[in-house]
């Protein structure tokens, strides 16, 4: 018998997540505070809950994509949270991108209620997630992971299990931090290029050929040279995990300049009201 799914964070990521989710014949049990989204899945045949709490009563698995580590502890601690209905032996997965540290607390705590728990974060952007194509990286135990393997098979591609609990998370900040000097590194290039009196479109399309190619500079390098910023991911957000990024290198002793110098200029496009572009749009800021 197919498992029946929870799930709580409808947004940008979320919601083709969850449809691939029902595409999979998964029985889909969701929360969301927005009227609009609440009546496109229940039309989609997916079953409205009142709160965390009526959801965790009905599933056997919660998944949580939820902007920030305090909503994480909300929607699983809090007054209606997962935890006061959920059964014993019932998984959450927490696929949002938070503190590796306070993903360790809310399993210890969990467990106390015989709950496992999975920190699984994503990459690969809202394509990604409307392909189901997602990397997933998950944190936790190899046998609560082999028992929910189909559900993340329908949510992405790459299913990797990097250790235990924290390791996700771990795993995401390093992801961001790549991310977020590559997005410097082709602005940096781009501008260079350009300034020289040199076609920096052509000099993208040299580069995509050879070792420099990446997949920041084939998306964010052509949303830079497009001017378009609608996000694929907000500044906002990538701001939220660059600092969570930083914070956990604090934590280890480790030194990273460069993911500093990118996340001050992240600070700098969210300062000046651009918090809903994309973070490409740091493209703007040194083009001014």
């Amino acid at each position: 018998m197919m498992k029946k799914i929870g799930f709580i964070g409808l947004g940008i990521m979320g919601k083709p997540m969850a449809k691939n989710l029902l595409n999979a014949k998964f029985p889909l049990y969701f929360y969301t505070r927005r009227p609009e989204t609440e009546t496109e899945f229940v039309e989609a045949g997916a079953i409205a809950c009142s709160s965390p709490k009526e959801l965790a009563s009905m599933v056997d698995v919660m998944i949580t994509m939820v902007p920030t580590t305090h909503d994480v502890e909300e929607v699983i601690f809090g007054k209606n949270g997962i935890v006061h209905t959920a059964t014993p032996g019932s998984i959450v997965i927490d696929m949002s991108t938070i503190s590796a540290s306070a993903t360790k607390k809310f399993a210890e705590k969990l467990a106390q209620h015989q709950i496992d728990m999975l920190d699984a974060p994503v990459s690969g952007g809202e394509q990604g997630a409307i392909n189901g194509s997602l990397s997933i990286m998950v944190g936790g135990k190899e046998e609560v992971l082999s028992k929910v393997k189909k559900i993340f098979s329908a949510m992405g591609k790459q299913i990797v299990h990097i250790g235990d609990h924290g390791a996700g998370q771990t795993a995401k900040a390093c992801n961001q931090i790549i991310i977020a000097e590559t997005i410097i590194a082709v602005d940096e290039a781009l501008r260079l290029a350009k300034k020289s009196g040199v076609d920096p479109a052509k000099v993208r399309e040299a580069l995509l050929g050879g070792f420099a190619a990446s997949r920041v500079l084939e998306v964010h390098g052509k949303r830079m040279l497009d001017g378009n910023y609608e996000p694929g991911f907000k500044a906002s957000l990538h701001r939220k995990d660059m600092h969570l990024a930083l914070d956990e290198a604090h934590h280890a002793g480790v030194y990273i300049p460069a993911a500093k110098y990118a996340m001050q200029c992240i600070d700098q496009l969210v300062m000046k009201g651009h918090s809903n572009l994309d973070s490409s749009a740091i493209h703007l800021l040194t083009e001014e």
